[in-house]
């Protein structure tokens, strides 16, 4: 039975799929998402940068597994894609200021880990394989918004594996026939994205900062843009890129974002009125400006027609209610 480009066609049974970085803030909402969807799931983590507490709510489960190991490890990789039947690759090693300050660290994660999986991927003969790519690969373009094709020179080392994962998969599907799919993240925000450490995104570190009466800190003029976008938007558009049959999506490379951008200072006036509804007090609470970073995109808006017309992805929730949903979290559990 032929079918038309264009027409999208889910997996009617229940497959089991590997999620690499699985009790990660993404990876958890991407367990959940597959769970609900009547698959069965095994999480591959390491827990350096993720908490076990978000998988907390799937462990016991009969349809989740949980197994500790480390991506760098070509045994561990071999071990984890054997008898699944999708592959979502999330583990890395995340921050733009950390793969500065620690490129080889970095690069062993983000590029060695990826290898593996990709070759664990290719001897099991994993039917699917898709992966997080990242807005950093637009590096200094001055394109709004950006396009998948035009991408500029990246401007960390962070950049430069996620730039380098997305030619391994290109080279992988051309070479051995490998049935993968990137996926550009902008900024996502969302539930279990934790707020402390030097590394945290910036929207976990304002709201603590806000419960805790202290000056946010922007780095540089607060005009900066960002794409942001809720998770639940990103775990949706995950499991549509698994789901997916139109050849024109393998070896693809899709920007996912909620397509439209936001200023820091317009962000932190957002976080400020929504907090305030729970404490007064935190209206009063003023920004710290201080220095710009190395390596930071000065503004950043996606155009996501491609991933609207090939995976069928359609966000849902904007920057608002997103943070509607993520607040309320954060308050119960950090403020």
């Amino acid at each position: 039975m032929r079918h038309h480009p264009n027409e999208r066609m889910s997996y009617k049974h229940p497959r089991h799929i590997l999620v690499t970085g699985g009790a990660g803030f993404i990876g958890s909402h991407v367990c959940d998402a597959l769970l609900a969807e009547g698959h069965t799931v095994r999480c591959l983590d390491n827990l350096a940068t993720s908490r076990q507490a978000n998988i907390a709510h799937l462990e016991g489960l009969p349809e989740f597994e949980f197994m500790e190991g480390d991506i760098r490890s070509e045994a561990d990789c071999a071990q984890a894609v054997r008898g699944v039947e999708g592959v979502v690759h999330l583990a890395a090693l995340g921050s733009v200021p950390r793969s500065i300050k620690d490129p080889l660290a970095t690069h062993a994660t983000n590029l060695t880990g990826f290898l593996n999986i990709l070759e664990a991927v290719r001897f099991e003969g994993v039917k699917r394989l898709v992966y997080a790519s990242s807005s950093s690969v637009y590096g200094d373009s001055k394109e709004l918004p950006k396009r998948e094709p035009n991408i500029g020179l990246p401007l960390s080392p962070y950049a430069v594996t996620k730039l380098t994962n997305e030619v391994y998969a290109q080279l992988y599907t051309r070479l051995h026939g490998l049935d993968t799919i990137g996926l550009r993240f902008f900024n996502v925000f969302g539930e279990r994205q934790d707020p402390q450490g030097p590394y945290a995104a910036a929207i976990p570190k304002f709201i603590q900062a806000f419960l805790q009466h202290k000056s946010p800190q922007i780095h540089g003029d607060g005009q900066q843009s960002r794409d942001f976008t809720y998770v639940g938007n990103v775990a949706q558009v995950i499991v549509q890129a698994l789901e997916v049959k139109d050849p024109r999506c393998v070896g693809q490379v899709f920007n996912v974002a909620y397509g439209e951008r936001t200023t820091l200072m317009r962000l932190v006036e957002t976080l400020r009125n929504e907090l305030a509804t729970v404490d007064p007090s935190i209206a009063k609470v003023e920004v710290e400006f201080v220095a710009e970073r190395a390596g930071d995109i000065r503004d950043s808006l996606a155009d996501i027609s491609r991933a609207k017309e090939l995976l069928g992805y359609t966000p849902t929730l904007d920057l608002r209610a997103g943070l509607r949903k993520a607040v309320p979290w954060y308050v119960k559990h950090w403020g």
